[in-house]
């Protein structure tokens, strides 16, 4: 399951392709059965949509699921910045710092495919050290629903979205250094708006 998962994830999968269940079991070397359990439990995801008699598809969200996946990213982000602030000097902040060390390389190189993995990483090391299982789980959840790793590229393809990305992340550095957290969980809030207004703008112009 984490490797067909993985793939839809990743956009490796294109959405509204029919998955087939006696592919999938040839390839993993399983009984149609398991495969379907699989499917059962990427529905339950928002990963792909099962429709009886004519097959699964990989699903693709719409404007209105991305605002609304969006609104909840921006919580529990902003909610993780908070908490990571109050933490003090703990290793994801090093990571952090290291993570930010390398954007500003992959920037300057106008490396968008190596800045767009970083993007990420800083997102994953940011939840990571708010230390709270349950906000961690939300997010997990969420990311899958969003088929994050697709969408990124398309926020970061806005001119200049980029630099103006790496920025931001080091304000909210900055303030979860200085353990302000309020001021950390607003600026963090502010960033993933700023990154939902990019990447709409970005499917506007690919449809």
């Amino acid at each position: 399951i984490s490797e067909v998962r993985r793939r839809i994830i990743a956009g490796e999968i294109s959405p509204g392709v029919n998955i087939s269940e006696i592919a999938i079991a040839e390839e993993f070397g399983v009984s149609r059965t398991p495969v379907r359990e699989t499917f059962k439990q990427l529905q339950t995801e928002g990963l792909v949509e099962i429709r009886p008699r004519v097959g699964t598809f990989v699903t693709t969200p719409s404007r209105r699921e991305i605002t609304e996946l969006f609104e909840m990213k921006e919580l529990l982000e902003g909610a993780a910045a908070r908490l990571l602030a109050q933490r003090g000097r703990v290793p994801e902040v090093e990571l952090l710092e290291e993570n930010l060390r390398q954007a500003d390389q992959a920037v300057a190189a106008d490396d968008k495919a190596r800045y767009a993995e970083l993007v990420e990483e800083f997102h994953n090391l940011l939840i990571a050290g708010a230390d709270n299982n349950k906000l961690e789980a939300h997010y997990r959840t969420l990311m899958n629903q969003l088929a994050y790793a697709r969408l990124v590229n398309t926020s970061l393809s806005q001119p200049g979205r980029p630099l103006q990305s790496d920025r931001e992340h080091h304000h909210v550095l900055d303030l979860i250094v200085a353990k302000d957290g309020d001021s950390a969980e607003r600026v963090m809030r502010e960033h993933v708006r700023a990154s939902r207004q990019a990447l709409l703008a970005g499917l506007g112009s690919a449809t």
